[in-house]
């Protein structure tokens, strides 16, 4: 058998709170059923951390900054990967890329009112273990040839 490439797809997204500690939430056409926090797809040759500031503007017209690491998780099902990001508020006007953005609002989000929101188990560990904020990991991106770091997140 010839050896094929792997062909994983990496998505990021990312928790964000605006300055009443509400933390910005979508609902999209697809997955109506949920809440989520915004985020989508690296693009062949980006930075996940540039994808998750790129993916939250389009999806939210919200400018925001990654800080940190807060997950990576599998999905052993689509074969993809994704990081979770926290990043914080840098300004903007709620606006929604209306072809897969169905609803976005600021939440009150907690630990206890987290289920009501975000129902999928497994987006819901995700934006739980963001909300926590315990303990982050480190993140790098690189360039090779020559080397030249692009980001560095503790």
């Amino acid at each position: 058998m010839e050896y094929q490439s792997p062909k994983h797809i990496i998505a990021v997204s990312a928790l964000v709170m605006n300055e009443k500690d509400e933390v910005l939430l979508i609902k999209t056409h697809n997955r109506t059923d949920t809440w989520e926090l915004p985020g989508g797809q690296v693009e062949e040759g980006e930075p996940p951390h540039l994808a998750a500031e790129r993916e939250f503007f389009e999806e939210t017209g919200i400018e925001m900054k990654v800080e940190s690491v807060t997950g990576v998780y599998y999905n052993v099902t689509n074969e993809l990967l994704s990081l979770v990001f926290r990043g914080k508020y840098i300004g903007g006007n709620l606006s929604l890329q209306e072809e897969e953005i169905k609803e976005a609002k600021f939440i009150p989000l907690t630990e206890e009112n987290l289920s009501f929101y975000i129902t999928r188990p497994h987006m819901a560990s995700r934006a739980l273990d963001a909300l926590k904020g315990t303990g982050t990991l480190p993140y790098e991106a690189w360039t090779v040839k020559p080397f030249k770091q692009l980001k560095r997140l503790e």
